[in-house]
């Protein structure tokens, strides 16, 4: 779960939902300066899908009774969220092998870049046992996909590598723009056509439904994304009202539109 305000309104936008948003934006990604995204269609697919894992919390969101609502995706605990990153790989299977491994790529790579789980011994311990057991599913699938044709070029470490971070790019880029830019941003390690580079988003006159991106990476002039949330008007003091809230509360559907600067 992640939100976005708007005047006196708390909007909750699930995290498959921003998830859809990056995929969408992986469609549209590439150009002379980017290049391509391949294979293509599993790239996409991954990045559409890397937060399936969360599904099953969303199903069931916890009560925060700090805020009085669902607990945002920073905060979930680390025995909570490593057990839906555990699972992530099962559920994105049945969509193929190379999805499977962007997915778990993507979650692993989350927790080697943010490593606010080293403060605490316990967190240590179990996020270490999930590195752990992941790289092994992941090598396991490198050489099953090695012995396949159709994706032995993809799963050589320059190309799987290079998407794992164009999946935390448009990953990253969705995350803002579901949350709202209110301020300029930048994103590092974006893979480009010859290496790597810096994105830099930021609003139109403060207008969080239209924005500047630089340089621009995708094939179109303008991309528009479209995602919906639920509008939260009140808090809960227990688990089974915020549910039954979160359950009646009416939808909103939301856009944003990207353009070069």
């Amino acid at each position: 779960m992640l939100y976005r305000t708007i005047g006196e309104n708390r909007i909750c936008i699930t995290q498959p939902t921003h998830a859809w948003v990056s995929g969408q934006l992986a469609q549209v990604w590439g150009n002379e300066t980017f290049g391509l995204v391949i294979p293509h269609h599993a790239v996409c697919l991954g990045a559409e899908q890397h937060d399936i894992g969360w599904i099953p919390w969303e199903s069931a969101p916890t009560l925060n009774p700090d805020t009085g609502y669902p607990h945002s995706f920073m905060e979930v605990a680390p025995e909570v969220h490593t057990k839906l990153w555990a699972g992530a790989k099962h559920l994105a299977m049945p969509m193929g092998r190379y999805v499977a491994l962007l997915v778990s790529l993507h979650g692993t790579g989350l927790y080697e870049r943010f490593t606010h789980w080293k403060r605490s011994p316990e967190a240590t311990r179990i996020v270490e046992t999930f590195l752990k057991q992941e790289k092994e599913f992941q090598q396991h699938l490198i050489a099953q996909l090695g012995q396949d044709p159709a994706y032995q070029p993809y799963v050589i470490p320059e190309a799987y590598a290079r998407n794992q971070r164009l999946v935390a790019t448009v990953d990253a880029l969705s995350l803002a723009i579901c949350m709202g830019v209110t301020k300029q941003q930048q994103f590092e390690q974006v893979p480009s056509a010859t290496g790597e580079t810096t994105l830099t988003l930021m609003s139109i006159n403060d207008d969080l439904t239209q924005l500047w991106l630089e340089p621009w990476c995708f094939q179109a002039n303008e991309v528009t994304v479209v995602f919906e949330g639920r509008i939260l008007k009140e808090k809960a003091n227990n688990l089974q009202t915020m549910r039954d809230q979160l359950a009646k509360a009416p939808w909103v559907t939301l856009t944003a539109t990207l353009r070069p600067r």
